[in-house]
């Protein structure tokens, strides 16, 4: 008998810029994850997650800019928590924190 991972929720009909910015956001955080000094080895790789932290803030910055340009003047929060959830938001997200302290 062969165990699959749970199937993610489907992801919510979002706009173009919605779905770019959920994007940019998780790509983001990721990169925070990886610099974060809490729970980084190296300096190489908290570098290059910096570096590339740059473009990723320009590309959040690119599809906010677009959503209200198309007058997106409303974040639809359920839905764009939904979307966060079905992309492993949570997960993502997890490494941009402080790690908990070991029990004792």
């Amino acid at each position: 008998m062969t165990v699959h991972p749970p199937t993610p929720p489907p992801l919510p009909a979002l706009t173009r810029a919605e779905g770019a910015y959920v994007d940019a956001y998780l790509a983001a955080a990721d990169l925070l994850g990886r610099a974060n000094p809490a729970r980084t080895a190296h300096t190489y790789g908290a570098l290059r997650a910096a570096q590339a932290l740059v473009a990723q803030a320009t590309a959040l910055r690119d599809a906010l800019t677009l959503m209200h340009r198309r007058g997106e003047h409303e974040m639809h929060v359920a839905t764009l928590a939904r979307a966060l959830r079905a992309l492993d938001g949570e997960r993502r997200t997890e490494r941009v924190t402080m790690p908990h302290d070991p029990p004792g």
